[in-house]
C-alpha cells in the first residue's frame, strides 16, 4: 500500500510518497534474505572472537619468554645494583656495553641467591650466559671504580624450561595434545552404532 501526499514548498509542489509494506510474499522475501544476512554476521563475529582468542593465547605464549634491555647510569666512585627473579633451570643471558669514560673501570659481578659472589672483573662489552641452579634473586652489581659518569647499557634474556625442554615449546606440546583430545573425542562423538 501507497500513501502519497503533495506539499507546496517555495512555490514549488513537493509529492512524497510513503510505501507501507503488508505480508506479501516480496516481504518474506525480504525477510528471509535478512535472516540470512543475520546468520552470516553471527558466523562472522564467531570467526572474529575466535581470531582474538588466538591472538590472545600467542600473546601470553610470547610473554613467558622474558627479555629485558635497559639503560643505567653508574656516577663516579659508585655502585648500581639490578635484581633478576630467577628459578631453577632459567637459561640466562646477559650482555652489556659501556660507553664515556675508562670503559675497564667498571666492575661487573653478580651476586646468586646462596651469598656466593662471581666477579668478572672489567669490561667494556660483556656477554655471559649461565644455568639457575638456585632459585631466588640474582643481583647484578656494577661499580664505578673511575672518577667519570658511565651509561651501561644492559640486555639480559630469559628463558624458563619445564622437564628440560622450554616453556614456550612446552606449552605449544600441550595444546595440540588438547586441540587432538578435543577432535577425537568430536569424532567418537558423532558416530553412531
Amino acid at each position: 500500500m501507497t500513501v502519497s501526499y503533495t506539499l507546496r514548498f517555495l512555490g514549488t509542489n513537493v509529492v512524497v510518497s510513503i510505501s507501507i509494506l503488508s505480508l506479501n510474499n516480496g516481504f518474506i522475501k525480504i525477510m528471509r534474505s535478512n535472516g540470512r544476512s543475520i546468520i552470516a554476521m553471527e558466523n562472522l563475529t564467531r570467526l572474529l572472537l575466535r581470531v582474538l582468542v588466538i591472538l590472545a593465547l600467542l600473546g601470553a605464549l610470547m610473554g613467558l619468554c622474558q627479555a629485558v634491555i635497559t639503560s643505567l647510569i653508574v656516577k663516579g666512585g659508585e655502585e648500581v645494583t639490578h635484581p633478576i627473579s630467577l628459578i631453577v633451570e632459567d637459561r640466562v643471558l646477559i650482555q652489556y656495553k659501556v660507553v664515556g669514560g675508562n670503559v675497564n673501570a667498571l666492575q661487573f659481578s653478580i651476586n646468586l641467591p646462596n651469598g656466593t659472589v662471581r666477579d668478572f672483573g672489567g669490561s667494556g662489552d660483556f656477554s655471559y650466559s649461565f644455568i639457575c641452579d638456585y632459585e631466588g634473586e640474582y643481583v647484578l652489581q656494577f661499580v664505578n671504580t673511575d672518577q667519570t659518569e658511565m651509561y651501561v647499557t644492559l640486555d639480559y634474556e630469559v628463558q624458563h624450561y619445564i622437564f628440560g625442554i622450554p616453556q614456550m615449546l612446552f606449552m605449544t606440546i600441550i595444546i595440540v595434545l588438547a586441540c587432538v583430545i578435543g577432535v577425537a573425542a568430536f569424532v567418537l562423538m558423532g558416530k553412531t552404532y
